[in-house]
């Protein structure tokens, strides 16, 4: 009967290899890595099989003796059949006998993996057998064992030995040793019956039969296998992981950052590819940066879990995106991600899954950068009452605004408004220049999220991203040049082959740097003696500003060295329905809390770190805006007017303007003749000199 069926397999396989034809060699889906900037591992993108294909250079010999030994021990002699084999396999599958058969070549084991189904059938492994001898007519015995070896399964959803190496003991296949290349080789049958860490003595097992061979085919001694036995499986093989978790590392807040660029990915190549193209993508993570980043948000400050959330973005004078805090846990169970939005990236905004935060007034210094642009000198003033009410400047509704805590100033120029965070003074500015124009500059200056041109967009009432402000100032911080903030530096296939390079990025020059230089002398201010000081780091040229929105829903702080630019937020995810009021007994200001991260991590994140001192400018060139924009002074304004809102003005008011050229509201007002310096202009008063301290108001507004 033997002899019977021998016969049949080699005449059945006679007849396949003159009929069936060799396909062309599928492409193999290969894991995509992430890595930080630091070249290290961040984290996996795949479809669920891991493979990271690797030549047989690199793996070591006592992996390839383990596997031959288990698998083929002549596989350089035979020419991709055992007929003896076929014939055993073939007998016990007529007779309908399960389990592991064995017979098949790694020749044969390639074409099942690579060509055929794995269905159990009289006609498959005929086919099979026949497409072996074609294959070893096609490559060579080395060339086959390669691909072999990167594609065979090894349970855990590791295909090849590569990831297979990392999914069992977490390092590169070139560092395994006899004994793990042993439990390796014995995986390859039924895998998943054999995972040490659900059953550790079939484990055991299988590498003490895989030793047994190698002694055989005296690719080790016998005492080489005694000592390779003398520690249980389990005790080196690492825990099975969760498949859903591809991060490496996230105790530092890297998922968000990981979900940004996978977001990106997807975007830029497709999912396809990002997730099976092979890719390694190189980062701009620091992971030193980013820890320093969490640290200051989560593990000093916020430390509750009741506490509200936290995001930062941190940009260095390159565009390159080097921390990038989201959130507080991305791994939360379901229940506390329901409530909490643990997966929606709080830095990114809509790009995360969510959507945008009014900035308060951060937003201040895009209109401030605007009117130096038009060419406005910011020694230009304004009154600054403790509250205004502008008519119809509400989209065609009476505006109200009011200063924190009602502050009350004189005549304020623009340098000494955004000091102390004046919304009286920057209300009226806001008219005299024009919504459209400062929505313009605010994307100029690198805010993508869609922004209406309306005037209070000047107080914060828009809603942009943590991202947005960090590029806005980067601008700043590189002296009128945006340059476009970037995750990925670069993208390359396996072989090393760059797919896309973004090492060089886009830079557009949006103010002078002497404008530039005026802008970021006004936002030094804020930090040296204004509502930012809390934000100072020791030794360090800072610009910066504070924004609060409307009942302390949200606070920011934004700054930046001429290294690096960084831009926090707080808030509650749900949103502004609920308050900072009353956080640890007090509200929450942009100069508080945000301002005490902002100064937390810079300290940490510039230690060592040379910059350069913002330069000041020898003087404040430009026309005096003497802009006329009407407005009533009521004598009561509803509490809530921190921040632009329409609302009914109050019956008894006083009327006031600033003298001069009339400006209708929501334009640019027309050029006056007089120049830069304050004492030809047509006010009342000069404005104050602000090259020189002065003593502030005696309650400094938070901003």
């Amino acid at each position: 009967m033997g002899v019977l069926l021998a016969f049949t397999a080699v005449a059945g396989v006679a007849f396949l290899l003159v009929n069936v034809r060799l396909p062309a060699e599928p492409l193999l889906g290969q894991t995509s890595f992430l890595l930080d900037a630091k070249g290290q591992r961040l984290a996996t993108l795949n479809n669920g099989a891991d493979r990271e294909v690797v030549s047989l250079d690199h793996v070591p010999d006592v992996v390839v003796d383990a596997v031959l030994a288990s698998e083929d021990q002549h596989f350089f002699e035979h020419s991709g059949l055992d007929p003896m084999g076929i014939a055993r396999a073939t007998w016990n599958d007529l007779r309908g006998h399960g389990g592991l058969q064995g017979g098949s070549t790694i020749t044969q084991q390639y074409v099942k993996n690579t060509y055929l189904t794995h269905e159990r059938t009289v006609w498959r492994k005929l086919k099979e057998a026949a497409l072996a001898i074609k294959v070893e007519r096609k490559f060579d015995k080395k060339q086959i064992l390669e691909r072999y070896l990167n594609t065979i399964y090894f349970g855990r959803g590791a295909y090849g030995v590569q990831a297979a190496s990392h999914a069992y003991f977490g390092k590169d296949i070139d560092q395994v040793d006899l004994r793990e290349a042993a439990y390796m080789a014995g995986l390859i049958r039924a895998p998943e019956l054999a995972d040490a860490s659900t059953a550790p003595s079939v484990a055991d097992g299988r590498r003490a039969k895989v030793l047994a061979n190698m002694v055989t085919t005296k690719t080790i001694t016998s005492s080489q296998a005694r000592r390779a036995e003398a520690q249980p499986v389990a005790a080196y093989v690492s825990p099975r992981a969760d498949r859903d978790a591809t991060v490496t590392t996230s105790n530092h807040g890297t998922d968000y950052f990981v979900d940004y660029v996978r977001r990106q990915l997807i975007a830029t190549l497709g999912e396809q590819t990002a997730f099976s193209g092979g890719l390694r993508v190189t980062t701009t993570l620091d992971p030193r940066t980013q820890s320093q980043a969490y640290s200051a948000v989560y593990g000093s400050t916020l430390t509750r879990q009741s506490d509200p959330a936290g995001a930062l973005v941190s940009i260095d004078d390159g565009g390159q995106i080097r921390a990038m805090v989201g959130g507080r846990n991305w791994n939360l169970d379901p229940e506390s991600c329901a409530r909490v939005n643990c997966k929606v990236n709080l830095a990114v905004g809509r790009e995360g899954g969510g959507s945008g935060r009014q900035p308060g007034s951060t937003f201040k210094s895009v209109l401030l950068a605007e009117t130096v642009k038009e060419g406005y000198s910011v020694e230009s003033s304004f009154p600054g009452p403790a509250k205004i009410t502008i008519p119809k400047a509400s989209n065609g509704a009476d505006w109200n605004v009011a200063n924190f805590d009602d502050a009350q100033y004189g005549r304020v120029n623009l340098i000494d408004a955004t000091r102390n965070s004046v919304n009286t003074v920057y209300a009226q500015l806001a008219v005299a220049i024009g919504a459209t124009h400062m929505r313009d500059m605010a994307a100029e200056l690198g805010v993508k999220a869609p922004l209406k041109p309306v005037n209070s967009l000047v107080l914060g009432t828009g809603e942009v991203s943590v991202m947005d402000m960090a590029s806005a100032f980067s601008t700043f911080a590189n002296r009128g040049v945006r340059i476009e903030p970037r995750a990925i530096l670069r993208i390359e296939t396996a072989d090393g082959t760059v797919v896309k390079d973004f090492t060089k990025p886009d830079r557009k020059r949006v103010l002078t740097q002497e404008q530039a230089d005026v802008v970021n002398f006004c936002l030094r201010q804020v930090v040296e003696r204004g509502s930012g000081a809390g934000a100072q780091v020791a030794g360090k040229s800072i610009i910066g500003k504070t924004g609060t929105t409307q009942a302390f829903g949200d606070a920011w702080f934004v700054g930046a060295t001429t290294k690096l630019t960084t831009a926090v937020w707080m808030g509650y995810p749900e949103g502004n329905s609920k308050k900072m009021d009353d956080f640890r007994g007090k509200p929450v200001t942009g100069g508080s809390y945000p301002a005490t991260i902002f100064k937390r991590f810079m300290t940490a994140a510039t230690s060592g770190v040379k910059s350069d001192v913002f330069p000041t400018p020898s003087s404040f060139p430009g026309r005096i805006l003497n802009a006329r924009v009407p407005y009533v002074t009521p004598t009561t304004l509803p509490s809530s007017s921190t921040t632009a809102h329409p609302g009914a003005v109050s019956s008894s008011t006083t009327v006031r303007s600033s003298p001069a050229t009339t400006a209708p509201s929501g334009a640019v007002p027309p050029a006056p003749t007089t120049t830069a310096p304050p004492a030809a202009t047509t006010t009342t008063a000069p404005p104050p000199d602000t090259t020189r301290p002065r003593r502030p108001p005696p309650t400094t507004p938070a901003g």
